[in-house]
């Protein structure tokens, strides 16, 4: 492995480095593999902490500060981020699969509340099975507003969810 030291590195530096050789491999399958266990969630994030300490500015700012300044967002946040554009992909049929194997649509006659797209949670008889993607999304997807999920493409929902 090449260790490459950087004597001054500045936000934009930050910003190229950390995008293109850390965060990929932080988030890569985060979908499929989702860390549901606190101890996975923090491991991940100490990864990112450490990185936003290289840039020299910020090195006494607290950790959320850091990443205001440095434009990124938490692993957490980033991975709901990702689960929803993978929801809203799955139900507008991007993904070409059938999306019934993954949600089921509630029935809009019950009288919920909220977008037309609105999930259906089934019960989950073990925590195992509360982690799976198609369980785990559906309150999050629930939540949010009909302007967001009545977009016309991923850009636009990207766009609108941010």
């Amino acid at each position: 492995m090449v260790n490459i030291q950087f004597k001054i590195i500045d936000k934009e530096d930050f910003g190229i480095i950390y995008k293109t050789y850390a965060r990929p491999h932080l988030e890569y399958c985060i979908q499929a593999w989702s860390p549901n266990f606190q101890k996975d969630k923090m491991m991940l994030e100490k990864v990112q902490r450490r990185a936003t300490r290289m840039v020299k500015i910020l090195k006494k700012l607290p950790y959320e500060t850091k990443l205001k300044k440095l434009a990124i967002c938490s692993l957490e946040r980033r991975i709901l981020r990702e689960d929803l554009i993978e929801t809203f992909k799955k139900l507008t049929g991007e993904e070409h699969i059938n999306r019934s194997k993954f949600f089921e649509l509630a029935d809009v006659t019950s009288g919920l509340r909220g977008h037309s797209l609105q999930l259906f949670k089934r019960r989950c008889h073990t925590t195992i099975i509360q982690h799976f993607f198609s369980s785990r999304i559906v309150n999050e997807w629930n939540k949010l507003p009909q302007e967001v999920v009545d977009a016309p493409s991923i850009n636009a929902f990207k766009n609108r969810l941010d």
